[in-house]
């Protein structure tokens, strides 16, 4: 009796345990589709908007799937001004900071993570001091001086202050600092300069950083209005964040269908660059061995 009171008792307790396990996993899965959707349905909005008519984007209550679908709010919003040209503006101002802080950051990581210099905390404390200070602090001095120089209305107002980033030399010192010195010493022995040291060893090793940077600097820069906004003022420099607030001054306040049209533009390459980037994240952390 005892014997078969114990197995009916362990039965209900793996019952009960089972029970919960399958509540937990079922109260998580819900959790993650409101998560989901919150950040989902903004997007899902902007593109149901983006190929409504007039009429049905005015009506209420709100449909998410329009009746019809009018893809001619996408040549309305390109031809609503020269979007070629800013388009490639930004591929161009964003291309340029990326590769240029690229050049800056390895080095001076490589140098605060495996180089003993003399003065090395003092200028580490001024990086650190560099990641509070936010690029609406430090415009009004950076536009005095490139307007005394003649540079507003130039590329070069819009890549310059850009050229470093603390964050990024932060993130990948603090990467580098795992790597073991060893590695480093065997390179040498084996003849390899500092340079070769940083871009064939140090970097493919670091590489999910490296990635990870790059995607977030991409959609930052590449959605950057502020900076190209104060700077220029002409449609040759302006970039695409620009070009897609002009539309509602040149469309009207109430062409939403046009507005997000000009959106779904603006983020089509970040989506792209996101899936790309994603890909080669995976791929870095399988490289690195981590799991």
């Amino acid at each position: 009796m005892d014997i078969t009171q114990n197995i009916k008792k362990e039965k209900v307790e793996v019952k009960e345990i089972d029970v919960k396990k399958i509540a937990s996993k079922a109260i998580e899965i819900v959790a993650l589709l409101i998560l989901s959707a919150i950040f989902i349905f903004p997007f899902v909005w902007m593109l149901s908007t983006s190929v409504k008519n007039p009429q049905e984007m005015m009506q209420l209550p709100p449909t998410i799937i329009p009746k019809e679908t009018v893809l001619e709010n996408y040549s309305a919003a390109w031809n609503s001004g020269p979007f070629f040209r800013y388009l490639l503006n930004s591929i161009f101002v964003t291309g340029s900071i990326l590769i240029i802080q690229f050049v800056v950051m390895v080095p001076a990581a490589y140098a605060f993570s495996k180089i003993k210099f003399k003065g090395e905390k003092i200028l580490f404390g001024i990086l650190l001091v560099g990641l509070m200070i936010p690029p609406q602090v430090t415009f009004l001095p950076v536009y005095m001086m490139m307007s005394k120089l003649g540079l507003i209305n130039t590329y070069v107002p819009l890549i310059i202050p850009f050229m470093t980033t603390s964050f990024g030399i932060f993130l990948l010192r603090q990467n580098f600092m795992q790597i073991s010195d060893e590695i480093i010493e065997a390179a040498k022995l084996d003849g390899a300069s500092d340079l070769k040291i940083m871009f064939r060893i140090m970097v493919p090793m670091a590489k999910p950083a490296v990635i990870t940077f790059i995607l977030f600097n991409f959609i930052y820069h590449w959605n950057n209005y502020f900076w190209p906004l104060v700077m220029t003022n002409t449609d040759a420099i302006r970039t695409l964040p620009i070009g897609v607030a002009l539309l509602k001054s040149s469309e009207g306040i109430t062409a939403w269908n046009v507005i997000m049209a000009g959106n779904i533009i603006l983020i089509l390459p970040i989506i792209l660059v996101y899936i790309f980037a994603n890909k080669k994240v995976k791929e870095a952390f399988m490289y690195s061995g981590i799991k």
